[in-house]
């Protein structure tokens, strides 16, 4: 099996995990925000450290590659980019949705014969990032921005499914969405421990992403925002 250095930032966690044959060998979190740039390259440097001192070799480098936070997205995939370039191994791209729902599917068993999972990540005000998974991992609901209204999700719900919502935009369902067969669970964030599945997955099936033209899922363009001029607001 695998020594795979697992990276993810795509939300306000920032997270490294190194694993192997299933099992997480070491792993950092930090969960206050905004700490990327500054704590990702020393918990990288630790777990490189965890390495060398145990003779260990690195198979490869897994980034969460999106959707999430634009920032965050950039500076977890630049250091990943920088150690599958420096330590010459491949690396492998996991979708954060996917993610949110691997982590949820193996925390909070859900006994339900017709059960899809909706994971969303916050896209400002009442947009999130989402899919829907089937317990086999295939999208029933292709990765999108949505902007939630009582109407999300009806064509599910009108086939008999149980859903399963989680992740730092599911706050905003249920304020639009009343149902029956809507599920919450909440505490679900995506952090590097949870990757193994999906990255040693991707390893076994040598699904690599390029090293120097891979890109952030991002799912819409980028909109910065104009500072008010507060001259020209007078």
């Amino acid at each position: 099996m695998a020594v795979i250095l697992n990276i993810e930032t795509s939300t306000d966690v920032c997270s490294v995990a190194l694993t192997s044959e299933g099992q997480v060998l070491d792993h950092r979190e930090n969960y206050e925000g905004q700490t990327h740039a500054t704590l990702l390259s020393q918990y990288v440097k630790e777990m490189l450290d965890y390495a060398r001192s145990r003779e260990i070799k690195l198979d490869a480098i897994a980034v969460s590659i999106g959707p999430g936070s634009y920032t965050g997205l950039r500076i977890g995939l630049s250091e990943a980019k920088g150690l599958a370039f420096g330590l010459q191994v491949p690396l492998i791209g996991v979708n954060t949705l996917k993610l949110l729902t691997v982590s949820t599917m193996f925390h909070h068993f859900v006994e339900d014969e017709k059960v899809l999972y909706i994971p969303m990540i916050d896209a400002r005000r009442m947009e999130v990032y989402t899919a829907a998974y089937n317990p086999a991992l295939e999208p029933v609901l292709e990765p999108q921005a949505m902007i939630l209204d009582e109407n999300s999700f009806g064509n599910l719900l009108g086939q008999g499914y149980t859903l399963v919502v989680m992740g730092n935009g599911s706050d905003k369902t249920r304020q639009v969405l009343k149902h029956d067969r809507i599920r919450f669970v909440d505490g679900v964030k995506p952090v590097a421990v949870d990757m193994l599945a999906l990255s040693e997955k991707a390893y076994r099936e040598q699904d690599f992403i390029d090293v120097a033209y891979s890109t952030p899922l991002y799912l819409k363009d980028f909109q910065a925002t104009k500072p008010k001029n507060p001259i020209l607001n007078l």
